[in-house]
């Protein structure tokens, strides 16, 4: 049989366990906003009467599976310097440890899948900065701060849109909320 070819994955025949699981990420896909229950019901029609993974391919070509992003993060250093920016997944929890060092987390483009974000600072000798995306809003109220400052250049109170809750210590150091800088052309 070394001489027989295998077909790809598009023609082989699905079973039934194979189109529940994709009919569970249509599924998801309709909790998490991203599709219409009448699109839901179209592509869920589609899978069904569907032989073959390639007939399926049409009804979840747009779903991009989102990424994995764990619940809570922590990033420590110690007389060096933190810097998050671009597309980078955002947890719901973000604890940051800082001695001696800088830390920047440019939320920007960052990947947000929620709407109220948590950060807590334990940092010492070190600036801080959070930058926004446009129209969010963050609250330093719980921000202890010794021989330091803090300060939030955004409105404290949640709009619709992404809220970003600051709570910690900032020790001789200081933290600065923020949204995005622009001169010209230049942006940062």
């Amino acid at each position: 049989m070394s001489g027989d070819v295998v077909p790809s994955r598009r023609d082989l025949r699905m079973s039934d366990s194979d189109r529940e699981s994709v009919i569970a990420r249509l599924n998801a896909a309709v909790a998490d906003g991203r599709l219409t229950l009448v699109e839901f019901e179209d592509r869920v029609d589609g899978v069904l009467s569907a032989r073959t993974f390639g007939e399926v391919e049409p009804f979840v070509a747009d779903l991009a599976e989102a990424p994995v992003v764990d619940d809570v993060v922590e990033l420590r250093s110690h007389a060096s310097s933190i810097k998050r920016s671009g597309r980078w997944p955002v947890p719901r929890r973000l604890l940051v440890r800082s001695k001696a060092g800088s830390v920047k987390l440019d939320l920007r483009h960052a990947v947000i899948g929620h709407r109220v974000i948590s950060i807590d600072l334990a940092t010492q000798a070190g600036s801080t900065t959070i930058v926004l995306p446009p129209g969010a809003s963050a609250n330093i109220d719980a921000v202890v701060t010794s021989a330091g400052s803090a300060k939030s250049k955004v409105p404290s109170v949640p709009d619709p849109g992404l809220h970003v809750v600051v709570t910690g210590s900032a020790a001789a150091g200081s933290l600065v909320v923020r949204y995005e800088r622009r001169f010209w052309r230049w942006r940062w």
